[in-house]
């Protein structure tokens, strides 16, 4: 059975963020986005930190040539919707962040997130008029490559140290009627914040960040009003933490006791011979 064309991608990215409430979940590589779409996973997103992590880096320090060939291996290596975790679009300016956007979106994406984080702890995010400017270049860009990749707006208050509920939802608000598809406020994690969010922005979708251990469910989630679920760098950061529990195992204590639970490599070749074939 061929692929599905990149345009069937996106169409079926836009129609799952009609109704319900999916997992998108970060794979970091194409292993990881293979066994993904294996377990039944509907669409991905990738991970600036995951992927940094593979390269040897801090999160953050990838550059944007780096993140175009990340984004072009994982829409390769699926079947599947992808969502770029495009940081700040790599640039300062609408100007920059429009062409940034448009090299995103000529390697296939189906949907693409930016931030308004500046990435300095002395002045974390951006002031919401310049962060408006900078999606609404990002809009444009989108919509000048045919409108059919989802913009997603990033209000980042929470995760940099500034948990201003009421600036986010200002950013949020001003973000949609910018022209973004989907919100996103990473770092909130309370049934209150989460609803206020969804209240804000309604009817557009709201995606909701899952990266540490969660007291709420997917269905309370989804009650909630969150339409799609992102887990960030979270299973790459579950994958490192077994490879660093055995590595300490042996260089601490020369024990191999935890590759008692490690994957079996007879189940990983069979199940990435079998994902080539189809």
């Amino acid at each position: 059975m061929p692929a599905p064309s990149i345009q069937a991608r996106r169409e079926r990215f836009r129609a799952l963020h009609a109704q319900g409430c999916f997992v998108i979940p970060n794979p970091w590589d194409a292993g990881s986005a293979r066994m993904l779409q294996g377990l039944g996973f509907q669409a991905l997103a990738t991970t600036s930190s995951g992927h940094a992590w593979s390269l040897g880096l801090a999160d953050g320090d990838a550059s944007r040539a780096q993140v175009l060939d990340y984004l072009r291996t994982i829409v390769e290596a699926s079947d599947l919707p992808v969502n770029a975790d495009f940081e700040d679009g790599f640039a300062d300016d609408p100007e920059g962040v429009a062409e940034s956007v448009r090299m995103a979106v000529a390697t296939g994406i189906a949907g693409v997130s930016i931030e308004d984080s500046t990435g300095r702890a002395d002045d974390p995010v951006r002031p919401i008029d310049v962060s408006v400017a900078r999606l609404r270049a990002a809009r444009a860009a989108i919509d000048e490559a045919g409108g059919d990749v989802m913009l997603v707006g990033r209000a980042e208050n929470f995760i940099v140290g500034r948990p201003d509920l009421e600036d986010t939802l200002a950013r949020l608000a001003a973000y949609s009627e910018a022209g973004a598809d989907c919100l996103y406020a990473p770092g909130i994690h309370t049934r209150e914040q989460i609803s206020a969010v969804v209240a804000a922005v309604a009817p557009k979708p709201v995606n909701l960040l899952i990266g540490s251990a969660s007291q709420l469910t997917l269905e309370e989630v989804k009650a909630l009003g969150v339409r799609r679920v992102s887990v960030g760098g979270a299973m790459a950061r579950a994958a490192w933490g077994g490879f660093m529990r055995a590595a300490k195992s042996i260089a601490e204590t020369g024990r191999f006791d935890e590759f008692a639970h490690a994957a079996s490599g007879k189940e990983l070749n069979e199940f990435f011979r079998k994902a080539r074939a189809d």
